[in-house]
């Protein structure tokens, strides 16, 4: 019995052993901890304190000026920095679709133009398609996991991009995700609006790191802040030349957007489903 018991406890070892070096060899390190190696930044028209565009021509791509984008330290680790000063984003070279992402985040002190002395603000743009700035200049076509001080979990269609997701009616103005609410489709084009509300709270104080994961299969995505789900969103599409087609593939971006925030340790893995404990 005991050559048995001690047979299946090193079976089960190396099983376990061989798995955990699967799991982590499945995970592509999407910051390396050195530089923006795999990714490109995208700098929209130059801004006036309130906001405005004092051009329309984009500063552009992999063309950074004043260094919104670097790699400072942070504690002993090399982390991503983005001043917020100009609206714009870095973005993934590579696309993807099903998997799971997991990053993390903190904000800075300093806030820029229309943002200076608000919520700070950035935001995680999936599946993000077609030609860089098409949203204020900035942006790509995407599905917005917002990063935004008190509304981390909310979502946004990026031009063009649309969501359907269970909702209660706050306002007028104001829907919140309910897994047991009435299913409304969110765009730019809809009744409602572009932006549907998360449900509950669950960041970090100011200063402090938060962790983000989105996962996504099909189309299907769920907005996790912290552990706690703060969305799930269905049917994910994008209105082109007035033909609604599906949007499950495209790059990351995360926003410049008026705030100093810093992120770190962001990987992606693919994703045959959903797991069961993050789904309702």
């Amino acid at each position: 019995m005991k050559r048995v018991g001690r047979l299946f406890f090193f079976i089960l070892f190396t099983y376990s052993t061989i798995n955990l070096f699967a799991q982590k060899n499945n995970r592509e390190l999407l910051f390396n901890g050195k530089n923006l190696q795999g990714w490109d930044t995208y700098i929209g028209p130059p801004l006036d304190d309130t906001g405005k565009k004092l051009s329309n021509v984009p500063v552009g791509l992999n063309n950074d000026p004043k260094h919104v984008f670097t790699i400072v330290q942070d504690t002993g680790e090399k982390i991503i920095r983005i001043s917020g000063e100009n609206w714009g984003a870095i973005s993934t070279k590579k696309e993807y679709s099903d998997f799971h992402l997991q990053l993390m985040f903190k904000w800075g002190q300093l806030t820029w133009g229309q943002k200076k002395n608000k919520k700070k603000d950035s935001g995680l743009l999936y599946f993000s398609v077609g030609d860089y700035g098409a949203d204020y200049g900035a942006w790509m076509r995407s599905q917005e996991f917002q990063i935004e001080q008190g509304n981390c979990g909310d979502y946004w269609g990026v031009a063009g991009g649309m969501e359907d997701v269970p909702v209660t009616k706050k306002s007028d103005s104001e829907y919140v995700y309910d897994p047991s609410g009435e299913l409304i489709s969110f765009s730019a084009t809809a009744k409602v609006g572009r932006h549907c509300i998360k449900r509950g709270d669950a960041e970090n104080a100011a200063g402090e790191w938060n962790t983000l994961d989105l996962y996504c299969h099909g189309d299907t995505s769920v907005h996790v802040i912290n552990g706690k789900v703060m969305m799930m969103l269905y049917h994910s599409s994008q209105l082109q030349n007035a033909q609604v087609l599906p949007l499950i593939k495209g790059k990351l971006q995360i926003q410049s957007e008026g705030a100093e925030v810093f992120y770190k340790h962001i990987f992606i893995e693919a994703l045959n489903k959903i797991p069961v404990g993050i789904l309702h």
